[in-house]
C-alpha cells in the first residue's frame, strides 16, 4: 500500500522536467538568456503527449541535469533558489485548475498541434515556434487562477523574444506538473517521502553525468 504512495524515478523525474522548466524560466528573466540545450529539452516536452515512458517525455534523462540538480538543492534546503520554489508551487496549483476545464485543455491540445507544424517547419528553437507557444501559454494559461508570476530584469523582460521564451517555458513547466500528476505525484509526498526523493535524484544525477 505505502509504495503507491512512496517516491519512485518516474515521479522525481516528472519533478526534475518541472522545477527545471521554471529554472529556465527565472534565467531568462534574470539574464535574457538560458542554456539552449536544456531548453531545449524542457520545451521538446510539450509536444511529446504521447511518449511511451516518463523519460521519452524529455528525451533522455541527460536532459533534466539543471533540473535534478534545482531539485536536490530544494530538498536538501542547502542552495535553493526561493523564486523558482514559489514557481513550481504555483504551476501545481494551475495544473489542477486546468484539469477542472476540458475546453481550455481542449483548446491548448490543438494549440500544442498546430505549433508541432510549425516546428516540422522552422525547427523547435525558432521565433516561430517560441512566439507560437507563448501566444498560447498568453490565451490559455494566463487566463486561470493562480497565475504564475515570474519577477527578473526589467530590461530584460521588456525584451519581447526573451518573454516569449519564458512563456514557453512555463508550458513546459505546466506539462511536467501533468504528468508529475499522471504518475502518481502528489505535493505532500515532497514533505514525507523528502530524503527518498532526494537520493533518487541524486542517483539519477550522477547516472546522468556518467552517461554524458
Amino acid at each position: 500500500m505505502f509504495e503507491t504512495f512512496a517516491m519512485n524515478e518516474e515521479r522525481v523525474l516528472a519533478l526534475a522536467g518541472l522545477f527545471q522548466a521554471c529554472a529556465l524560466a527565472q534565467q531568462l528573466a534574470n539574464e535574457g538568456s538560458c542554456d539552449e540545450a536544456t531548453m531545449e529539452a524542457s520545451v521538446a516536452s510539450v509536444f511529446r503527449i504521447d511518449a511511451p515512458s516518463v523519460v521519452g517525455v524529455y528525451g533522455n534523462i541527460s536532459g533534466l541535469r539543471l533540473g535534478l540538480r534545482n531539485l536536490i538543492a530544494q530538498l536538501d534546503e542547502s542552495d535553493r533558489d526561493m523564486s523558482v520554489t514559489k514557481m513550481v508551487v504555483t504551476v501545481m496549483r494551475l495544473e489542477r485548475s486546468l484539469s477542472g476545464r476540458p475546453e481550455l485543455l481542449g483548446k491548448l491540445q490543438q494549440g500544442i498541434v498546430a505549433a508541432q507544424r510549425q516546428v516540422e517547419h522552422f525547427g523547435q528553437g525558432s521565433a516561430q515556434v517560441m512566439g507560437r507557444l507563448a501566444e498560447l501559454y498568453a490565451s490559455t494559461l494566463s487566463t486561470l487562477k493562480p497565475r504564475v508570476m515570474v519577477s527578473g530584469n526589467p530590461q530584460q523582460l521588456q525584451q519581447p523574444a526573451v518573454v516569449e521564451k519564458v512563456r514557453a517555458n512555463l508550458l513546459a513547466a505546466v506539462r511536467s506538473a501533468v504528468l508529475w500528476r499522471q504518475v502518481g505525484g502528489r505535493q505532500w509526498q515532497l514533505i514525507l517521502y523528502r530524503r527518498q526523493c532526494s537520493m533518487l535524484a541524486r542517483g539519477l544525477l550522477t547516472g546522468a553525468t556518467l552517461d554524458r
